[in-house]
């Protein structure tokens, strides 16, 4: 359960510096780092001339681009391994598009397969590619942490350059370039590029290299490169890295370019989610595009998704998104099943530990991130969920929330209980002999006393930007909001408390009456506010007619069947 802060209002100096903007803009921004009109003019004018970085300030950048314009030069075999999920496929596509722009046909384009290879570049692998005579490994959202395999690489005669935006463990790849913003001594101005956005700078340098060289390849027009910036905006939403600085220019530059997008791929996948394409926005972007992209991976057919993406007609893209949707409808209905087991074993148990350890040799790794999630949704405890599938190892993934740190959970065991483990502060995975796995709930939870005292997870602090009436809700005040855009990490959606509203009228709609409409009051003004995948009873309590709530919700448009409708957006009822 959340405890909501309602945040204060900018100080009287930056308030006379933003007096251009309205109240609540004015605040919103201030807590947003903006102190100034320039900041602000910035920020709300994302501009893509003056926001994106030159990408030669990038380390290794003028290394990776010679070894690529040498192996062109010499018609070596590239190989571009890109990882399996919304941020290396689009970034294998990226890369692709470019050698197909520049007529150089001698790339293979290599995705591994989540439950059977696992995560990253593997020795495994780079046998096999260098058993089909690659010279060159363009590793696309991963290879920052394969010190071995990259070694096996160099041993077989393979050149290897990284372009990752993860964290290193310590050991650094003796690749030939590594082309990453968070590395030791990058003096790169922006630090937060996604997978694909480090290799969208890698295309905008070698576009520019190119018209130095004299290969006898195609001329890429000026300013080609903004073509591919469809593909860094689903990248760069779907990572969840931090929409602020050049992030915030290539989102907002990529749904422009996304709303206009001719490729085939992306104009399916948008039909058949049943968006309005001259209306994507960040939120159709994370929940209704990049689940289908993931669907592909978590089902063990990652090609599924690139081929699509990288489609060069609608003959070629329709039945390949038919399929993929196909595929990600069957990742839904395992998702539901695997969650529904794991609440059936924890309602067994007579109290449930802080860390909760579930799994069966029967599900899929690549779906339990998602039923972890489901399950700390649920629960209110960190959730590590195993299984085996088709892999031959036990691989899990964990999540949390409240400030458990999985990463610092794992580091804290054993080493030898893990195969591989990494991740983020509140997600990762793991990979795990069934030896370890027998005490990992044990161990963990050990662990959890350790580094928290044993407290229970505390409940969430969500600061909110404001108390609204419902008299607030019109279209002058969206359009105010709609300027803050794109939301993501680090400049999330505007959120708002509305006191002492009434509820006219609950309503359940969709195919399972799993989604939730009310119709609320006060003051004689009356707004629609809705919530999917939650009912009347997901609050706490049974939602009736003529209760009164205070309701902490978003503002949006809605453009369901052509028709813009302006309602709420319910994140909770308290």
């Amino acid at each position: 359960m959340a405890v909501y802060t309602v945040r204060g209002v900018a100080p009287e100096d930056v308030r006379e510096a933003l007096k251009n903007y309205p109240e609540l803009v004015r605040d919103i921004l201030y807590h947003r780092g903006v102190r100034t009109r320039h900041e602000a003019e910035q920020f709300l004018h994302p501009d893509y001339a003056r926001g994106v970085h030159d990408p030669l300030l990038m380390l290794g950048m003028e290394r990776a681009t010679g070894r690529i314009m040498e192996a062109i030069e010499k018609k070596e075999r590239i190989v571009i391994f890109a990882d399996y999920d919304h941020d290396g496929i689009p970034g294998g596509v990226i890369l692709s598009d470019f050698f197909a722009a520049a007529g150089y046909k001698n790339v293979h384009v290599y995705i591994p397969h989540r439950n059977v290879e696992g995560f990253g570049l593997q020795k495994e692998s780079v046998e096999k590619l260098a058993a089909d005579g690659a010279k060159l490994i363009i590793t696309v959202d991963c290879g920052i942490t394969a010190s071995a395999p990259v070694a096996r690489a160099r041993a077989l005669g393979i050149d290897v350059i990284i372009t990752d935006h993860h964290l290193s463990n310590g050991s650094i790849p003796e690749a030939h370039a590594i082309l990453n913003p968070k590395q030791t001594g990058d003096t790169y101005p922006f630090k937060e590029l996604c997978g694909s956005g480090v290799a969208f700078k890698l295309v905008q340098a070698l576009t520019k290299e190119l018209k130095t060289k004299n290969l006898q390849l195609k001329v890429i027009p000026e300013g080609w490169e903004t073509s591919l910036l469809d593909l860094v905006a689903i990248a760069t939403i779907g990572d969840m890295v931090s929409l602020t600085g050049e992030n915030r220019t290539l989102v907002h530059a990529g749904l422009m370019a996304l709303r206009k997008s001719s490729r085939p791929g992306l104009k399916a996948l948008v039909g058949i989610a049943k968006l309005d394409q001259g209306h994507v926005s960040e939120d159709d972007v994370a929940f209704m595009l990049t689940p289908r992209i993931n669907a592909a991976s978590r089902m063990d057919t990652p090609e599924l998704a690139f081929n699509l993406l990288a489609a060069k007609s609608a003959l070629e893209a329709e039945p390949l998104v038919t399929e993929l949707n196909h595929i990600n409808d069957q990742r839904k209905g395992l998702v539901a099943s695997v969650v529904k087991e794991v609440h059936r074993r924890l309602a067994t148990r007579p109290e449930l530990p802080e860390v909760i350890v579930v799994g069966d040799t029967d599900w899929q790794p690549g779906i339990l991130g998602l039923a972890a999630n489901a399950v700390v949704e649920k629960e209110g405890r960190t959730a590590f969920l195993w299984g085996r599938g088709d892999s031959l190892d036990i691989r899990g993934s964990c999540r949390s929330k409240g400030g458990v740190d999985v990463v610092d959970l794992m580091e804290a065991l054993p080493k030898e209980t893990f195969i591989e483990m990494g991740g983020h502060t509140n997600s990762g995975g793991f990979s795990i002999t069934s030896e370890h796995l027998h005490h990992l709930e044990e161990q963990l939870n050990e662990a959890y006393r350790k580094i928290y005292g044993g407290e229970p997870q505390k409940d969430e602090t969500v600061f909110v930007d404001g108390k609204l009436s419902l008299g607030d809700v019109r279209w002058e005040v969206y359009g105010e909001l709609e300027r803050l855009a794109p939301f993501g990490v680090g400049n999330p959606k505007p959120l708002f408390m509305f006191s002492g509203v009434t509820i006219v009228e609950v309503k359940h709609f969709g195919s399972d009456k799993n989604h939730l409409q009310l119709i609320v009051g006060s003051g004689g003004v009356q707004a629609l506010a809705m919530s999917f995948f939650n009912t009347s009873g997901s609050f706490g309590t049974e939602l009736t007619n003529g209760m009164t709530i205070d309701l902490v919700a978003t503002m949006e448009k809605s453009v369901f069947r052509g028709t813009p409708e302006l309602r709420l957006r319910i994140v909770d009822i308290v």
